[in-house]
């Protein structure tokens, strides 16, 4: 999915957590496409925080009824440096890109992108679509690997059954069970279904920082209430996570997490960079039509690809991740 919003870049600092404090990140609504946009909620990046262990970019949307509006048009876009997550709870996207790969988002299955060097892909839902609901995340790339050969990867993980809910993990691994889709950095990311008024602790790495996006109900994590389309932080020194739905309500959520990301990063648009002079060339190379993303082929939407935005008049500067 494109980071459609012309607004401020955003740098991407990992900020020490409390080992004994849940920090409670709330989503900005942010409009998805044209005059008839579908709205998405953004928990990251956001002020508060901006990564949380390479995951850098998390957009939450629906249940959405797309049937009178369109759904999902998201035109051929480009993307350096990073890895695209799909995840959805409901509903069907084709996915297009200039690896050459067509292939549908469906509910359970995760479609990994990586960009690395550069890439460019369309994501449109399907016309037999009526309701659209589910997860756009990004991974940043570090940097011995951020430059590498473009890859997709799909993979349907089993969910399977824990005392009080279940569990599916699509990333990393988790209560025994791996993704086997490739990342570059240590992560985790699972969608957890709890039953009414049922709790699960989570076993945790003590060097792993997590946030817990709510998609359904209210959960409690670690003793905080965190409402729906909120995100639970949790950091570092953790060797378990108790969440709790409500006693009225099943719960969804969506578990992410991964070793603090320490290099510095710029993120505008849809680029991951490392400095200024980084995003300007990536902005000029997608308008050039530059042979770094390619082309995707068999999209036929209202417009050919989407033009990158007006850059700020600001110089974009990285800052210092810990330890640097």
């Amino acid at each position: 999915m494109s980071n459609v919003v012309n607004g401020p870049e955003i740098d991407c600092l990992p900020v020490p957590g409390d080992p004994d404090r849940v920090q409670i990140l709330t989503s900005r609504d942010v409009p998805l496409g044209g005059p008839r946009a579908m709205v998405v909620h953004r928990t990251l990046p956001q002020r508060a925080r901006s990564l949380i262990g390479a995951w850098c970019f998390a957009d939450h949307y629906g249940p959405a009824d797309v049937s009178e509006t369109g759904g999902m048009d998201v035109p051929p876009h480009p993307h350096t440096g990073l890895q695209t997550v799909s995840w959805l709870f409901e509903g069907e996207i084709e996915h297009r890109d200039s690896l050459g790969e067509h292939a549908m988002v469906r509910p359970g299955e995760v479609n990994l992108m990586t960009a690395g060097h550069g890439i460019c892909h369309s994501e449109v839902s399907t016309p037999d679509t009526s309701i659209l609901h589910g997860v756009q995340l990004w991974v940043a790339m570090p940097d011995d690997a951020r430059d590498s050969e473009r890859r997709f990867e799909h993979f349907v993980p089993e969910p399977f059954w824990v005392e009080g809910g279940r569990v599916s993990v699509f990333i990393g691994e988790l209560l025994g069970r791996t993704s086997p889709v490739s990342t570059f950095t240590p992560l985790v990311g699972a969608q957890i279904d709890l039953d009414v008024g049922s709790s699960l602790t989570i076993p945790a790495q003590t060097d792993f920082e997590y946030g817990i996006l709510v998609d359904q109900g209210t959960v409690s994590v670690e003793g905080s209430e965190v409402a729906r389309t909120e995100m639970g932080y949790v950091g570092v020194g953790h060797s378990q996570i108790t969440v709790q739905s409500s006693d009225d309500s099943p719960a969804r959520l969506i578990l992410l997490g991964g070793k603090p990301f320490e290099e510095e990063l710029v993120m505008w648009w849809n680029f991951v960079g490392r400095s200024h002079e980084e995003i300007v060339a990536y902005r000029q190379q997608w308008q050039a039509h530059s042979e770094r993303f390619g082309e995707v082929a068999g999209y036929t939407g209202h417009v050919d690809r989407l033009p990158a935005p007006t850059l700020p008049n600001t110089r974009i500067k990285p800052r210092s991740g810990p330890g640097a």
